[in-house]
C-alpha cells in the first residue's frame, strides 16, 4: 500500500459479499424453498387422503342407514355391488365402490358395507356394519 500525501493508491474493501459467496448464498436459498415446496405438497397430499377417507366413512354411514331404515323384513342378506359416481370431494368427483352383504342370525340380521376408493394408485377401504333384530309385534 502506498501512500502519496494523505491519500492511499490502494483502497482495502472488506465490506461486500464475492460473487462466489452470493452464488453459495443462493444455492442454499434454493435447497430450503425446495424442501418447503415439497413439505407444502405432501401435506396436501395428506389432507386429500384425509378428506377422501372421510368422504369413504359419510358414504358408509348413509348406506347403513338406507338399510336400516328398511326395516328387518326388506333387508336381504345377498350380496350386492355398485358404484357411487361422481361424489364431489373438495372441488373434484370421486367414485366410490359400494359393497353391501348380509347374514342371518337367530332373530336378526347382519348388514355389512364395504366403501372402497382409489387414489394415486392405492386402494384404500372402509367397512361398517350393524345388526337389525326382528321385534315381536
Amino acid at each position: 500500500m502506498t501512500i502519496m500525501g494523505n491519500r492511499t493508491t490502494a483502497m482495502l474493501n472488506d465490506n461486500g459479499f464475492t460473487l462466489i459467496e452470493f452464488l453459495v448464498a443462493i444455492v442454499i436459498l434454493m435447497v430450503g424453498l425446495l424442501g418447503l415446496l415439497q413439505a407444502v405438497n405432501v401435506s396436501l397430499n395428506h389432507n386429500l387422503q384425509n378428506q377422501l377417507r372421510n368422504e369413504g366413512v359419510v358414504v358408509a354411514d348413509e348406506q347403513m342407514a338406507r338399510e336400516m331404515a328398511k326395516g328387518y323384513d326388506l333387508v336381504s342378506t345377498s350380496t350386492s355391488s355398485y358404484v357411487i359416481s361422481n361424489r364431489p370431494v373438495l372441488n373434484a368427483f370421486k367414485n366410490f365402490s359400494i359393497t353391501r352383504s348380509g347374514t342371518i342370525l337367530q332373530n336378526s340380521k347382519q348388514v355389512n358395507i364395504a366403501v372402497s376408493w382409489h387414489h394415486r394408485g392405492v386402494s384404500y377401504n372402509h367397512g361398517a356394519a350393524a345388526i337389525i333384530t326382528k321385534t315381536n309385534q
